[in-house]
């Protein structure tokens, strides 16, 4: 699956247009490096986001086409979230 594609349906950024121009501007980190949108995401995979005041560092745990809003929150765990 796409990272922007991910990252809509996981609900960690609510809209795939934001997360898409999340990745172009850099502010999405897998595994270390600077992802661009279309990167094929893994379970394992650690992101980091950077978007305001807030970075946030998760963990995919698991990778699906749908999510309901409670199934959303267990594709994957924060790892650290700054404040």
């Amino acid at each position: 699956m796409r990272l922007d594609k991910y990252l809509k349906i996981s609900r960690i950024i609510k809209r795939r247009t934001v997360a898409n121009e999340a990745c172009d501007a850099g502010r999405v980190i897998v595994n270390g490096k600077t992802a661009r949108a279309s990167y094929d995401v893994k379970v394992g995979d650690i992101i980091e986001i950077v978007l305001g005041a807030h970075p946030i560092k998760a963990e995919i745990l698991s990778i699906n086409e749908f999510a309901k809003k409670d199934e959303a929150a267990l594709m994957y765990r924060i790892i650290t979230e700054q404040e």
